[in-house]
């Protein structure tokens, strides 16, 4: 694709981003696809409060026996034990310490079956008006004493300039697999902030991905604008005991903080995109990043799966 051909399809992007200065954009597309029907995998209620919050805290959907065998099939994940895919790990700023690890499905059966369950997969379907398919997974872990922030962003503007994500039809599961309490570095979400998208400012540097993954510095808003969506719409920090699934939208304003207490934090997440919004070349970089950070093959629509995990 030449220079001249890339431009006009910036023009004709509803979400340029990466611009000379930072913009505030409207969102024209929906957040909740399907319309509501006794059969599906939420309440209305819970539908509603999705549409206009950008995420859902859902409590009590796995037993304790599916829960301690996540929690177990983390702990040897991260071990170094296990034989993992070249470039699927990522370790904190400054240490060994594991961070991520990506490509779940691929490197763990019970990952694998997590991914296809109804209780992600199938809300995740619901919540897009569309059969999905994983467009990226990955454990994070936050050691204690030493675990860093997430600074804030939104994961669309990302997917969108780098990975080549046309729209905001795409949706996010982090279920906790250990207690996520208000001091090791919970989850915090800005509610309603995803009716706003906001282009951030600065070109992608090449291969911004091997820096990003450890510390992310492109792809943010600047404080005025995260000073702006907070006092409009506050702050909310997704705890809960181990087990406690959150689903929040593609573009929702998230991030944590570091973890300076002796207790680790660790979430395994998947993010789940509609087969009709598959990936196109980048919108706001030279070249796509890796496909252990988005799906770029032929993707295949998951079947979703009902029962228990074990």
């Amino acid at each position: 694709m030449t220079a001249m051909s890339r431009e006009r399809d910036r023009t004709q992007d509803p979400y340029p981003s990466r611009l000379p200065e930072e913009r505030w954009l409207p969102r024209p597309d929906k957040t909740v696809w399907s319309q509501w029907r006794p059969d599906a995998p939420l309440t209305a209620q819970q539908a509603d409060q999705f549409d206009r919050d950008g995420f859902l805290i859902l409590k009590d959907l796995f037993s304790a026996e599916e829960v301690e065998a996540l929690m177990a099939e983390s702990a040897a994940l991260r071990s170094g034990g296990r034989d993992l895919m070249d470039g699927s790990v990522i370790t904190e700023p400054g240490s060994d310490e594991v961070r991520t690890v990506f490509k779940l499905p691929e490197q763990s059966p019970l990952f694998n079956r997590l991914a296809r369950d109804r209780r992600l997969a199938g809300i995740a379907s619901f919540l897009l008006g569309d059969d999905v398919y994983v467009h990226q997974s990955r454990l994070n872990y936050k050691p204690g004493f030493t675990g860093k922030e997430f600074y804030w962003h939104s994961d669309f503007e990302t997917w969108h300039a780098e990975d080549g994500m046309p729209r905001m039809r795409a949706v996010s599961a982090s279920l906790l697999l250990t207690d996520n309490d208000a001091l090791n570095g919970p989850l915090m979400l800005m509610p309603g902030s995803h009716k706003h998208f906001i282009a951030c400012a600065g070109e992608t540097p090449d291969d911004n991905h091997k820096a990003s993954l450890k510390k992310q510095e492109v792809g943010v808003p600047s404080h005025e604008a995260l000073a702006k969506l907070a006092n409009a719409h506050g702050i909310t920090a997704a705890t809960g005991k181990a087990g406690t699934l959150v689903f929040f939208d593609c573009n929702t304003m998230h991030g944590s903080n570091g973890n300076i207490t002796p207790f680790s934090r660790s979430n395994g997440f998947f993010v789940f995109n509609a087969m009709s919004n598959q990936l196109e070349e980048p919108f706001g970089a030279k070249k796509a990043r890796p496909d252990f950070l988005a799906e770029r093959g032929e993707a295949k629509a998951i079947e979703i799966a009902t029962g228990k995990l074990v």
